[in-house]
């Protein structure tokens, strides 16, 4: 009789890293499939965990913001349409979005706006240079309201410490929320932080879907914008 040899050992478990989203599945209209086909070459970013060369990106060199989780990209456009002489970064993981912005940049004829599809995190570590932006907009992020969900929120310490290393000196994280629970705990982790001090209130940033979900609920509406130091 022989003995059959061991199995060899399990590979062990990979560590999972906790996501600040889901992707959900959405139905892309004809627009949007349209939109990431033929205009994602001239807007696109592709993901790759190579810093950017953002001045050739660009084609030159002007202050640089990162818009995180930008909905369907209407604020964004927005503020690239109001600023010509600063470039905008968005990232957003849901595609139906991505394409609504694309048709929209398009519309707009605006060349400041590049989009990357991906994971922020991901492109705030491995894709944007340190002290490359003047700016990261965090408006109405996922406030994952159950306790059980609050390791899930983009803000926490290591995303904060992040952030201020792509900030250059100087540089404001703009961040608004309509929970006033999770606007309490933004407001701990920046300040525990030390790298942040309060910049002066923020005034004529657009208004987005989630601002007005949010206010047809009853929330109060929540923002600050902090200075790196």
């Amino acid at each position: 009789m022989t003995i059959p040899a061991p199995a060899p050992p399990a590979d062990p478990p990979r560590h999972r890293p906790i996501r600040s989203f889901v992707r959900r599945a959405g139905r892309l209209t004809v627009a949007q499939e349209r939109a990431l086909a033929e205009l994602w070459p001239r807007y696109g970013l592709d993901f790759t965990p190579q810093p950017l060369d953002l001045d050739q990106v660009f084609g030159r060199r002007a202050p640089r913001f990162v818009e995180i989780g930008f909905g369907n990209g209407e604020a964004l456009a927005t503020m690239a349409a109001a600023a010509p002489d600063e470039d905008f970064i968005g990232v957003e993981v849901h595609e139906p979005g991505v394409g609504h912005c694309l048709l929209r940049i398009e519309a707009l004829g605006l060349a400041n706006v590049r989009v990357v599809c991906h994971d922020a995190i991901d492109v705030l570590q491995r894709q944007l240079p340190p002290g490359s932006l003047a700016g990261v907009h965090l408006f109405f992020p996922d406030p994952w309201p159950k306790k059980r969900h609050h390791k899930r929120r983009i803000v926490q310490p290591d995303f904060v410490a992040l952030v201020a290393d792509r900030l250059e000196a100087g540089g404001i994280l703009h961040v608004a929320t309509d929970w006033a629970e999770y606007a309490e705990h933004i407001a701990a982790v920046v300040t525990a932080s030390g790298r942040f001090s309060l910049a002066d209130p923020a005034s004529g940033r657009p208004r987005t879907r989630f601002q007005a979900r949010g206010e047809r609920l009853g929330h109060p509406i929540w923002e600050a914008r902090y200075r790196r130091d």
